[in-house]
């Protein structure tokens, strides 16, 4: 292994999945533990519900019909405390609106076109916007206002936004992901080729990328 020897790591993720919110900081301390490896994060969409309507569905109703109360309860609070030790402030309270996250994914998808860390500054205030301030993630004036706030140069989003480009790129990498046997995100594919299901401890995300890097 060699100092700043470059490392890929593909997160397959949807923006309203809290875990993925948990494992994208867990991600960032493995990578901070790794400070002698170059990692460079590339997001991928991936939709916990894609037939949600296009702005979203009542957050208590979705929850009620997804998980019972009870569940949803206990799942709340299990986040809540798993948030405080990555200084993540989730307000599920404030969250009104299940959103579909395809037009999230577009952004991202234009934000990496531009490069790896516009794509992930966006990915992080989506994250935001949704689990700490309530937004809903897919309105095209919220999904504007991050792309602009992210520093993403692209005129006439909102416009962009409102047609279909990019729609069926975004379903068929969905879909990709499905046939390399992605079932549950957050899903982190090192190298493209070494898979790590589910927001585990930094650690053990330090250690799978230290065995990639040492095998290169």
């Amino acid at each position: 292994m060699t100092d700043n020897q470059k490392i890929r790591v593909d997160v397959v993720s949807d923006v309203m999945c809290p875990w993925c919110y948990v494992g994208k900081k867990h991600l960032e301390k493995a990578i901070a533990i790794t400070s002698e490896l170059d990692v460079e994060v590339h997001w991928r969409p991936f939709q916990l519900d894609a037939t949600l309507p296009a702005l979203g569905k009542d957050r208590q109703q979705y929850l009620l019909d997804k998980f019972g109360d009870d569940k949803a309860s206990d799942m709340y609070q299990q986040l809540v405390e798993k948030g405080k030790d990555c200084a993540i402030d989730f307000r599920f309270d404030l969250i009104k609106k299940s959103p579909n996250t395809m037009n999230a994914h577009r952004l991202l998808k234009w934000a990496g076109d531009e490069n790896s860390a516009l794509q992930n500054a966006l990915v992080e205030i989506l994250f935001e916007l949704y689990f700490v301030k309530g937004k809903n993630i897919g309105e095209p004036d919220v999904l504007t206002k991050a792309a602009n706030d992210a520093g993403l140069n692209l005129p006439d989003i909102k416009e962009k936004l409102a047609g279909d480009t990019d729609v069926d790129a975004i379903s068929e990498t969905i879909a990709q992901a499905q046939k390399m046997g992605v079932t549950g995100v957050p899903c982190f594919i090192v190298e493209l080729k070494h898979g790590i299901a589910g927001a585990h401890p930094p650690d053990a995300i330090a250690q799978t990328l230290r065995q990639v890097a040492a095998t290169k």
